[in-house]
């Protein structure tokens, strides 16, 4: 496969890797992003990438709670400049609020809003405003309180990112703590338990791998138990304290953890959902207007 002075350019900046350690990454995984990422990682050459950093899309997430639920969706466009419309904002508003009665996208599509469908609602959007839009994600979360944040807000209950909290207790104010916590650490879980074990495994072949490698390049090369029993594990447990919400450092006290934080507040913290704009979306951007068109289409 042909390595592209565009993929180098894409790979150097989700890692913040060389050019010429990207473009040889990019050649010995026969162009592979993610794998690339991987080879990077194992040679102490880049950080770890998230397919987030890699994205280029415009639009909006809006949340809406009622009680103890509360929900976010995203509605994508194919300019920043529809994102400010206030047709749009009106639009992403109103599914916000249709999604309060439902429970997946496809029931979400079907809901009515003005006396028909979302997904009409959406049609008629696009033949008055000119601009291919879609209805892309809903994430949705329920406990005794839900408390919701929007990052870079462009109106009330809407900008780039939106998080949920589902809280188990009375929330006195913790709650908008613990959603702009999420806002800025993007934790890929609540916890181990809930991690996709493929993730898990990914980093430990990882960290395997760049030890061993450590190792044998070591003036002093340690013994290969120290390495499976010490390193790795090492390695592994601060990989989790990482990524997983309960056991991240609280951006508001970095002494104690969130799950610290719920406890010291009198509340236990059942789910979040945190939706970014683009998120997942491995698209160059001169290619997402047919990543929408795409998505509207269904």
């Amino acid at each position: 496969m042909a390595i592209t002075a565009a993929m180098v350019k894409e790979l150097r900046d989700s890692t913040g890797a060389g050019m010429m350690d990207a473009k040889k990454a990019l050649t010995e995984t026969a162009g592979d992003m993610d794998a690339a990422v991987d080879w990077l990682r194992t040679k102490g050459l880049a950080k770890a990438a998230k397919k987030a950093d890699r994205v280029a899309a415009e639009g909006l997430v809006g949340v809406a709670v009622k009680g103890g639920v509360g929900v976010a969706v995203e509605v994508n466009s194919e300019t920043d400049f529809v994102a400010k419309n206030a047709d749009f904002q009106k639009l992403v508003s109103t599914i916000s609020g249709a999604a309060l009665g439902v429970s997946d996208i496809e029931a979400l599509n079907a809901a009515p809003v003005a006396g028909k469908p979302v997904s009409e609602a959406l049609t008629d959007a696009i033949a008055v405003i000119g601009e291919n839009m879609a209805l892309r994600r809903m994430a949705r979360v329920e406990g005794d309180v839900v408390v919701s944040y929007v990052h870079n807000a462009a109106a009330p209950d809407m900008g780039k990112i939106g998080v949920l909290v589902a809280l188990k207790g009375t929330d006195a104010g913790i709650g908008k703590q613990i959603a702009m916590h999420i806002a800025a650490t993007a934790p890929m879980s609540l916890d181990e338990a809930s991690l996709d074990p493929a993730v898990l495994e990914r980093e430990l072949t990882v960290q395997t791998q760049k030890a061993l490698e450590e190792n044998a390049q070591s003036a002093k090369p340690k013994p290969e138990a120290v390495i499976q029993n010490n390193i790795i594990p090492g390695r592994m447990k601060k990989f989790l304290e990482e990524i997983t919400l309960l056991n991240q450092k609280f951006v508001m006290n970095p002494d104690i953890t969130v799950a610290e934080a719920a406890r010291q507040a009198g509340v236990e913290i059942l789910s979040f959902a945190r939706v970014e704009v683009g998120e997942g979306i491995e698209k160059k951007e001169e290619d997402f207007a047919a990543e929408v068109a795409k998505v509207a289409q269904g």
